[in-house]
């Protein structure tokens, strides 16, 4: 790296002592405190070094999770636990610590150990600047289904000298380490496509204008296959004339109707759950809306998808969905059962939305007691989460606890998560967007009184 001047810049350690916390903190303190009135050169200059800065912080941040790991995995083994819960909950670990999802949070588990144990160069290259976050992790994403020594191997061929991958972009880097996986052994193409086979799967995101796209993941075979036959269909459709939709809007048609096994205008056959509030639906309110498993919606698209649903003879069910009027808090469920009975985990899907576990997103698989049920947990809204079964099975290993909070009186469901480290994370469910106040102040404290301290 060379500054505007022509120098190089060189950087050298301070001292040989183990890295604190608290040093890192004063560094981001320095940056935050930063003053930019400088010139275009002098500031090139800094966007290069915070750069390499990045890339030594990721480094290390790899070197500490597999000291991590490994720290955890040998107390476990002393106490005489059994080998397969040695590892158990540490990517949850990482990925709070990192504030991603556990599965983020076990990717960077496995970079991590393939980087240290078997990846050195490609480690020293990251520590020194020359590769970033995302190409050392296609090097190691290609090198995965060979043996350890074949990936030692490339790794010293593409990363011993500095000057071999100097220069190169993303696509250069993953034909190169490609093709020298092929050449060290060919085997490992099939064994690629069978593990990228294996991870088939269908996956939904949201789009612009209440739109969302639909994605499967398969073999290239099928998806052309699937491809050609919407085509074909869409063209004979086309060529029958009456219709005047465009080819591309025919094939979305029907990829609904053979999913759903349902026309277009029909509608979907499976409960679809809207949140919207009393004076929005009836009274033509602007609070926007809420659909299960999408998110926010404006209040006049969700008006509109109750109407056609109406106007198509399709079942519509209400559900009362009480709400405090000043907080967003639903009102608590209780039930005897160690079980959560289904209106109650339908409650807790609806409020929580996504999983609870901070920085997770994933969707709701469990309905958890937040104190478990056999140390007297009780089955209510209030001792209850939704989780992704990863966070759940987490939660539920040796070291993890956690907690509800209720801050104060009508408050949103709040609970704390405590790791086997002792770290504590909270989490909140989203405010219901369904609260109307009123415009006299006599009638919301009349209302509030009304929501005692159930309020989930």
């Amino acid at each position: 790296m060379y500054s505007s001047t022509g120098e190089e810049l060189v950087v050298t350690a301070v001292q040989n002592s183990p890295l604190t916390s608290d040093e890192v903190l004063r560094f981001v303190a320095r940056l935050q405190s930063s003053d930019f009135d400088v010139d275009a050169a002098a500031g090139i200059d800094v966007i290069s070094a915070l750069e390499t800065a990045k890339c030594a912080c990721v480094a290390t941040q790899a070197v500490m999770t597999d000291a991590v790991a490994t720290a955890i995995s040998n107390e476990r083994r002393e106490l005489g636990r059994p080998k397969a819960q040695w590892r158990n909950g540490i990517a949850s670990q990482i990925g709070l610590a990192r504030r991603e999802s556990p599965n983020r949070g076990g990717t960077h588990l496995g970079l991590a150990r393939a980087l240290v144990h078997e990846m050195p160069h490609t480690l020293a290259r990251l520590r020194a600047g020359e590769l970033n976050e995302w190409r050392v992790m296609i090097l190691a994403r290609e090198t995965a289904c060979l043996t350890v020594d074949d990936r030692r191997t490339i790794d010293e061929r593409l990363c011993a000298d500095p000057a071999t991958l100097a220069g190169a972009g993303d696509r250069t880097i993953e034909g190169r380490a490609r093709a020298l996986a092929n050449e060290l052994d060919a085997a490992s193409q099939v064994k690629r496509r069978a593990k990228a086979y294996a991870a088939r799967r269908t996956s939904t995101r949201p789009a612009p204008e209440s739109m969302g796209f639909f994605t499967v993941l398969t073999s290239m075979e099928k998806m052309v296959c699937m491809w050609a036959t919407l085509r074909r269909d869409a063209d004979t459709i086309i060529n029958a004339g009456g219709d005047t939709r465009t080819r591309d809007q025919i094939m979305a048609d029907l990829v609904f109707e053979r999913v759903t096994g349902a026309s277009v205008a029909q509608r979907p056959p499976v409960t679809v759950d809207i949140v919207i509030s009393d004076s929005t639906l009836f009274a033509g309110g602007d609070t926007s809306a809420y659909m299960h498993g999408y998110g926010d919606i404006p209040s006049d698209v969700a008006r509109q998808l109750i109407r056609d649903t109406l106007d198509n003879e399709t079942h519509v069910a209400l559900r009362r969905l009480y709400a405090h009027p000043t907080s967003g808090a639903l009102t608590a469920v209780e039930s005897t059962s160690r079980a959560f009975p289904t209106a109650l985990g339908r409650l807790i899907d609806l409020r929580d939305r996504t999983c609870r576990t901070p920085w997770c997103d994933a969707p709701i698989r469990h309905h958890d007691h937040i104190r478990p049920h056999s140390a007297g947990g009780r089955t209510s809204a209030e001792n209850g989460a939704g989780l992704c079964a990863a966070c759940n099975y987490a939660k539920e290993g040796e070291g993890w606890t956690a907690e509800a909070l209720r801050d104060k009186r009508n408050a949103r469901h709040r609970y704390r998560l405590i790791s086997p480290t002792g770290h504590t994370y909270d989490s909140s469910a989203p405010p219901m967007q369904v609260v109307e106040l009123y415009n006299s102040r006599i009638e919301n404290v009349m209302i509030t009184g009304l929501f005692d301290d159930d309020a989930a």
